[in-house]
């Protein structure tokens, strides 16, 4: 006996490749969709047996709300994921919005059927080849990127942090001089190492990179360092 299923995916294509595939083993497909905005109403209103609620990102922020409402107002609906291969975020997100499974898209089409008879019945349907690597990622996590800001970051000194954020706020020299406690010249010193790390040709494009890269959004420099740069360097501008 067939599975009366519902396809829910962001790509219309995949949905009905998916649909006509299971239509034509025998299984009774109501629709195949493609926006999730509105995937919880459409399959609220549909009441398949399982929903199959294909997603490109897992571990997005709110990506499963539809199947957290759809399990909140229509618990009787199974809802299967099917998405890429997930960290373990992922997997974690999916099953605590409600879902009962959650499938790769280049599973086969009869692991798809094995994981709709299992949501049907009221079985968890994940392979376990996929909760290993969920488990071996987590116990092993790798070691993530380092994002652009924070690598030109550690490439600026905490006074170059300092002017790189006057810079962007837009003080030219004497400004910077002044609120740093320092001789014009060593401002301007400091501004030319700090193009030249950034690899930029001008403060403004300084700065538009500091925001494009978030790297102001982790400035932190020290407010003690100031007077004694001044009678290092120089006396302040007054």
């Amino acid at each position: 006996m067939g599975v009366r299923v519902m396809v829910v995916d962001e790509h219309r294509l995949l949905a009905e490749a998916l649909a006509s595939a299971l239509k034509l083993r025998g299984h009774r497909v109501l629709a195949a969709a493609a926006p999730t905005a509105g995937a919880a109403e459409l399959v609220i209103g549909r009441a398949p047996e399982v929903c199959l609620f294909g997603t490109a990102t897992p571990a997005e922020p709110g990506v499963f709300e539809p199947v957290a409402r759809i399990r909140r107002e229509r618990p009787q609906i199974a809802v299967v994921v099917l998405g890429p291969v997930p960290n373990p975020r992922g997997i974690a997100a999916a099953f605590a919005s409600g879902a009962c499974g959650y499938v790769r898209q280049d599973e086969r089409i009869e692991g798809v059927e094995r994981a709709l008879a299992k949501a049907r019945a009221g079985e968890s349907a994940v392979s376990p080849q996929l909760l290993q690597g969920a488990f071996a990622e987590l116990l092993n996590p790798a070691a993530q990127p380092d994002d652009e800001g924070s690598r030109l970051l550690r490439l600026l000194t905490p006074r170059e942090v300092e002017v790189l954020v006057r810079v962007a706020e837009g003080e030219d020299t004497r400004l910077i001089a002044a609120g740093m406690a320092i001789a014009p010249s060593t401002a301007r010193t400091h501004v030319q190492r700090v193009l030249m790390k950034l690899g930029v040709g001008s403060r403004l494009e300084a700065a538009a990179l500091a925001a494009r890269t978030g790297l102001l959004d982790r400035a932190v420099f020290p407010a003690s360092e100031s007077v004694v740069e001044s009678v290092v360097e120089g006396p302040a501008v007054r």
